[in-house]
């Protein structure tokens, strides 16, 4: 095929796609009839285009080989692991209808897990197996971390040879580049100021990690000329390692031009408790909230804000409320929020949280009020103040006097040691059952305690017995399935047989139980089976 040809073949074909799609009657075919139909013409300028299609390429250098991949210093998976690897790769989610999932075990939701162990113990994957894990990463977000790490850099490698795999290139630091260490000064100045986005926010982000000062200096060298959205980026990574040191810049950046940059600024000012923000911010907040002298039983009094100024817009508030939230009420609950929690024992008569919590609250304040201090609680990482926000788990609010939602009291939970958590979770369970226990089961460390475990299978059971389905608890087993500790398979065997069913009981409620416990028992054992296949030889 001559240039001239090869150049006007896409055009050729395109017009041949365009005849046929419209019809021959109403498009002529850029072909020469020669006494035939033109529908039949169109047909064979169409084969003969296809042939040249196929075989029109010209004879071309080859391409130079790929480097080869970096390599992977880690063991082998050993063989029986990497034969359930296969299987949890090559399982499909189940399809049936009903809410019915049968007794088998759900693989792939045992992947997560099986990937974190492998993780934990230092191992590579077998070559063959790179493609269906990237496979299923691609698929599964959730997945894409802990299957990138488990992955390894051949990982990379393939992302640069498959457009499908590519995620893996943006997910890594850098989008897989290589870094220069800190002890390289030149490289470190030369991709700073040369580099891509991503590259500029990898290597802040591993400088932070080890010379947070470093990090911070080379920030501010460009600070002035970065674009908004990009100082956002760029300002979050000082997240890690934050310190008094970052808190000059971190004034500075109050008066950014753009409201995110200020905001999060002042925010990470008011994780600092002894920065200058925070103690504007602690004597604003306790101007609205005093004990009320001449009551006979101790009283908080709030007297809200009456405007946001220039001032308290610069630290960060926001001045215009939410459509449906009183102004007042807004900027309150933003000033508590910021405010060091050490304010309020000195502040209200140097009580702790805990008797802070118990007090009464004048003029119906006390929600917007507890509601700020649990926002404070979860910002400072306070476990003192969230154990008096939370209360007795067994308490007749279920949550506490300061928890407003379910989802607040997960975050409480999440300031307290794993021990702490699991103790807490297991006693709701047994005083409120599983109803409203599954977002707070999600902050609870995996395997969960034998004391959070047992409550759950109990809270099951109970259930079962009540005469329900089970499908109403089923993102809770799917949890029990994922985060029970596999010593617990013995006791759930009395559970997998069908019970007799109580005349009130939903139709086959009970053999559906028995379906679901089957399931669990099994999917515990095969945990434990995959616990030992990731041991090493």
């Amino acid at each position: 095929m001559s240039p001239s040809d090869s150049a006007a073949a896409p055009v050729l074909w395109e017009e041949l796609v365009t005849a046929a799609l419209l019809g021959t009657d109403r498009r002529t075919p850029p072909v020469e009839a020669a006494g035939r139909d033109a529908p039949v013409a169109l047909l064979d300028a169409a084969a003969v285009q296809t042939v040249r299609r196929r075989a029109g390429l010209r004879p071309a250098p080859a391409a130079p080989r790929p480097e080869p991949a970096a390599v992977d210093t880690r063991p082998l998976l050993p063989p029986a692991a990497a034969r359930r690897l296969t299987m949890l790769l090559s399982d499909r989610p189940a399809t049936g209808g009903g809410g019915r999932r049968g007794s088998a075990p759900d693989l792939m939701e045992l992947l997560p897990q099986w990937l974190a162990l492998a993780n934990e113990r230092g191992f590579a994957p077998p070559p063959e197996a790179l493609p269906p894990l990237l496979d299923a990463a691609r698929g599964r977000t959730d997945l894409r971390p802990a299957a990138l790490r488990f992955a390894g850099p051949r990982a990379l490698w393939l992302a640069r040879l498959n457009p499908d795999w590519r995620f893996a290139l943006r997910a890594a630091p850098g989008g897989g580049a290589a870094l220069p260490s800190p002890a390289e000064p030149e490289g470190v100045e030369r991709l700073w100021q040369e580099g891509l986005f991503a590259e500029r926010v990898a290597l802040l982000t591993a400088l932070r990690a080890h010379t947070p000062a470093k990090a911070r200096e080379l920030l501010d060298t460009t600070w002035t000329t970065e674009r908004a959205e990009d100082r956002l980026m760029f300002l979050d990574s000082l997240r890690t390692g934050l310190s008094a040191a970052d808190e000059p810049f971190l004034e500075r950046a109050l008066a950014d031009r753009s409201r995110n940059v200020r905001s999060t600024a002042a925010e990470l000012l008011s994780a600092l408790p002894d920065s200058e923000l925070a103690g504007r911010m602690a004597a604003r907040a306790a101007s609205c909230v005093v004990v009320d002298p001449t009551a006979e039983t101790a009283t908080i009094m709030v007297e809200a804000p009456h405007e946001c100024d220039a001032g308290m817009e610069r630290d960060g508030m926001v001045a215009k409320a939410p459509a449906g939230r009183g102004e007042r009420s807004w900027w309150l609950g933003q000033l508590v929020e910021a405010a060091p929690l050490d304010t309020w024992t000195g502040r209200l008569g140097g009580r702790g949280p805990e008797e802070i919590v118990a007090l009464p609250v004048a003029d119906d304040w006390r929600a917007e009020l507890h509601a700020a201090w649990c926002r404070a609680a979860v910002r400072q990482r306070d476990p003192l103040w969230a154990r008096a926000l939370l209360g007795a788990p067994a308490s007749p609010e279920a949550g506490g006097p300061g928890a407003v939602s379910l989802a607040e009291r997960a975050k409480l939970l999440a300031t307290l040691d794993k021990e702490e958590r699991a103790t807490w979770v297991a006693g709701f369970i047994a005083a409120h059952g599983l109803s409203e226990a599954f977002q707070l089961l999600g902050v609870c460390a995996v395997p969960w305690t034998e004391p959070l475990g047992r409550a759950v299978v109990d809270a099951l059971n109970i259930a079962r017995d009540a005469g329900s389905y089970p499908w109403s608890f089923s993102g809770v087993m799917g949890l029990a399935e994922r985060c029970l500790d596999p010593a617990e398979a013995t006791r759930l065997d009395a559970l997998t047989a069908t019970p007799d069913e109580p005349e009130d009981a939903s139709p086959g409620a009970g053999g559906y139980w028995a379906e679901a416990f089957q399931r669990l028992a099994g999917t515990l054992r095969l945990r434990a089976t995959i616990r030992e296949e990731l041991t090493a030889p």
